[in-house]
C-alpha cells in the first residue's frame, strides 16, 4: 500500500535514497528526450556552420561529444540537461570527478547504452560511470 502522499509505492531512485519527485528525484524519459535533443540541434548547428550540410555525418557526433563532457566538466550538465532542469551527479556524494563525464559521453555516442536502463531509469552509460541524471 503506497504511503500517505504518495502516488506509488516504488519509485525510480527509492531504492537510491531519492525523492518521488522535485529536486535530486530521477530525471523523467520526457525530460531527457528534450535535452538531447536541443544538445542534438545545437552539435548539428555548430558542424553545419562549418561545413557543407552533406559533409558533416559524423563531425555533428563528435561536436555533441566535446559539448557533452566540456559542459558535464564544468557546469555537472549539458546545456539541454540545464535548460531542461537536470544535472550529472555521482551515485557516492561528492565531485563529479573528469572521468565520469568521458566515460559516460563515450557510452552515451555508442547510442545502445543509454537504450538500456534499469527499474531507476539509470542508462548504462550512468551505470557504468556511476553517475545518476537528477532535476535540480
Amino acid at each position: 500500500m503506497p504511503e500517505a502522499g504518495n502516488t506509488s509505492p516504488n519509485w525510480p531512485g527509492k531504492r537510491l535514497g531519492l525523492p518521488e519527485a522535485g529536486p535530486r528525484s530521477i530525471a523523467r524519459l520526457g525530460r531527457r528526450l528534450a535535452a538531447v535533443a536541443v544538445d542534438w540541434a545545437i552539435a548539428w548547428i555548430i558542424s553545419t556552420a562549418f561545413l557543407h550540410p552533406d559533409q558533416h555525418g559524423f563531425v555533428t557526433l563528435a561536436v555533441f561529444a566535446v559539448l557533452q563532457v566540456v559542459f558535464l566538466l564544468l557546469l555537472n550538465g549539458s546545456i539541454g540537461h540545464l535548460i531542461f532542469g537536470m544535472r550529472v551527479v555521482p551515485l557516492v556524494p561528492g565531485y563529479l570527478g573528469v572521468w565520469r563525464p568521458f566515460l559516460r559521453t563515450l557510452l552515451l555516442v555508442l547510442a545502445i547504452p543509454p537504450l538500456v536502463f534499469n527499474r531507476d531509469q539509470r542508462g548504462l552509460h550512468d551505470l557504468w560511470s556511476g553517475t545518476i541524471l537528477v532535476r535540480r
